[in-house]
């Protein structure tokens, strides 16, 4: 019996790396008798004689969409213009990665097709998400995203169009992946990436997936909605268990009110805790 990850996946075709030889393997009935499917990132046992995955190992995180496992980073690949910036969709991302327990780091694209004016607006948001904790970099300035991502394992996230197959043939060239069309009548990308797959890149591993223009987080409760939005945190309510809804005497709203809180990261998260409640 070998141990080794599954770095790619397409319907019920495995590929396991096991040290350095990739062995082509299938998934054991058992597995969906139990409801359980192996997923790109798992580290699993395998009958190497009849290249079987016999057993996945315990697995530190989950990230539901896409669906992959032992993660450390999830790069929000977020494009600036087609398809058009979405802050409400950007920090779903964010809110469902961290529930995941995984770490979310965003890559804005597209910055090329932004005017002066736009580029300012964006620089305040580029400034806001790092002033709150969340690493933000550009798919222009490659050299600091690489030296962060060094030694981890990436999964790509984001919309159908913003950029993530793109993004990987910038770090690697060699690599060459389809670059989808963006639909002029949708104003969202095409699909090119169907499976899932793990790519090694300098010294870490990058995985691309499908894209996708929507997300639900109905699954959870508000209490964990709340605790996503770290910048809420500096601010002291009159109400220990306050909402920031319809409280009096909410600091939150009033940081809000001041410009101290993004008046976009507040409405989103009044939106998902309308979604969840």
């Amino acid at each position: 019996m070998l141990k080794g990850k599954i770095i790619k996946n397409i319907s019920n075709d495995y590929v396991v790396l096991v040290n350095s030889t990739l062995i082509n393997c299938k998934a054991r009935g058992k597995f969906r008798m139990a409801n359980l499917t192996p997923l790109v990132g798992d580290l699993v046992e395998i009958d190497e004689k009849n290249n079987y995955i016999l057993n996945i190992l315990k697995r530190t995180n989950e990230l539901k969409r896409p669906n992959v496992a032992n993660i450390d980073v999830a790069l929000i690949i977020t494009s600036l213009k087609k398809p058009d910036l979405s802050l409400t969709l950007l920090d779903k991302q964010i809110v469902s990665i961290m529930l995941a327990k995984i770490e979310p780091v965003i890559c804005f694209t597209k910055l090329d097709l932004l005017t002066k004016e736009e580029l300012k607006e964006f620089k305040s948001i580029y400034d806001y998400y790092n002033k709150i904790g969340i690493k933000t970099f550009d798919n222009v300035h490659l050299k600091d995203l690489i030296k962060y991502l060094s030694q981890k394992q990436v999964v790509l996230t984001g919309q159908t169009g913003a950029g993530k197959s793109s993004l990987i043939n910038k770090l690697d060239s060699s690599l060459n992946l389809e670059v989808g069309e963006i639909s002029e009548a949708l104003g969202r990308g095409k699909h090119t990436t169907r499976h899932r797959e793990f790519y090694k890149i300098k010294d870490f591993y990058v995985c691309d997936t499908p894209g996708f223009s929507s997300l639900d987080l109905k699954e959870y409760k508000k209490e964990d909605i709340k605790k996503c939005f770290k910048e809420f945190n500096d601010y002291k309510c009159e109400y220990q268990d306050c909402n920031h809804l319809k409280e009096d005497n909410c600091a939150v709203k009033q940081a809000v009110e001041n410009g101290k809180i993004r008046n976009s990261r507040y409405q989103s998260y009044k939106e998902f805790i309308k979604e969840v409640d």
